[in-house]
């Protein structure tokens, strides 16, 4: 976490030439970030270093965000060339340490949080976002078969996985499904409160660089089934109830939400052993577990009987949760 050679000299073109720059944290992507401080004056620096990263969809979907009342961090300096963006900072006030702390205020906030989602998807997408459309899906619960599969020593039929795939995600293509705005990363650890509650409801958002066009279930999904913390399956089930009570949703929503959530689900297992395997990021696999349990609970759903049916023929129950280092392939 040593800051990127030219932060130096551009935080001081920024106004900000008696700051220091602390070391913040860094993510599963090449992204780092760093907090500027400048006696009580606090700003975030962002490293997106090029070609690995490209700040300019954070930067269009923020101002979008921003624009359209939502509590985006704003934009004090950027340098494209270096993969420089110097960025409002929101605090260190975050959700997931907030309700893990305080109990209590994880309904109130959890509804809030959803409140946001119903606002944002009172919109239409923002117009220069690609689509979340099916070839997305499919190239994505393919890592799961591309990296878990092959680590955990099984030979799976990888053309009958996405034969069972294309059998349900028809159902997240439904034509009364409005086309929203979705941030693909929302959940407890991309949410900020902040002081001012007229502010977007009180919460910042973060790490939406990644937004895409598409269905309003997933980021409710993302939410609900938390990759990072254990969410109730009662908690999740009185948001989803919230949220269909005052969002336009199709008639089909709760089958929608099973699928996105077994389709995120399973990428995401495929894209946390791929952090290990591939760079070298071993933390990642303490969440596997988690992630099976989410996994197992959509697959309960009937509308995900096909894929259901090959997780029963190629993954065995006893794989299905730890991935350990010493004995994995």
């Amino acid at each position: 976490m040593i800051p990127p050679a030219g932060a130096r000299a551009f935080i001081d073109a920024a106004g900000w030439q008696e700051a220091e720059i602390l070391p913040l944290a860094g993510d599963a992507s090449f992204r780092r970030y760093f907090r500027v401080v400048d006696g009580a004056r606090r700003a975030i620096l962002m490293d997106a270093p090029p070609p690995h990263e490209d700040p300019r969809p954070f930067l269009s979907v923020g101002q979008w965000l921003c624009d359209h009342g939502f509590a985006a961090p704003e934009i004090l300096a950027k340098d494209l060339t270096q993969g420089l963006v110097l960025l409002e900072d929101f605090g260190d006030a975050r959700l997931r340490e907030h309700v893990d702390e305080r109990p209590r205020d994880e309904a109130p906030l959890y509804e809030r949080a959803v409140d946001l989602l119903v606002d944002l998807h009172k919109l239409p997408a923002q117009a220069e976002l690609a689509p979340y459309d099916r070839a997305v899906y499919q190239r994505e619960t393919a890592l799961l078969t591309e990296w878990f599969c092959p680590a955990a020593g099984l030979d799976v039929d990888a053309d009958a996985y996405v034969a069972a795939w294309e059998a349900v995600l028809p159902i997240a293509e439904q034509d009364d499904a409005p086309v929203v705005t979705v941030l693909r990363d929302y959940h407890a650890e991309n949410i900020m409160l902040l002081p001012d509650l007229t502010r977007s409801r009180g919460l910042g958002l973060l790490d939406f660089q990644d937004a895409l066009a598409g269905h309003p279930a997933y980021d409710l999904v993302s939410f609900l089934q938390d990759a990072r913390r254990d969410v109730s399956p009662a908690v999740e089930q009185a948001m989803l109830q919230h949220y269909q009570a005052n969002a336009r949703c199709s008639a089909d929503f709760e089958a929608a939400y099973a699928v996105l959530g077994a389709q995120r689900n399973a990428k995401i297992i495929g894209i946390f052993t791929r952090l290990w395997k591939r760079d070298g990021k071993p933390r990642y696999l303490d969440f596997l577990p988690r992630m099976w349990g989410l996994l197992e609970r959509d697959l309960a759903h009937p509308a995900l009987a096909p894929v259901t049916a090959w997780f029963d023929a190629n993954v065995p129950p006893e794989v299905r949760g730890e991935l350990r280092i010493d004995d994995a392939a």
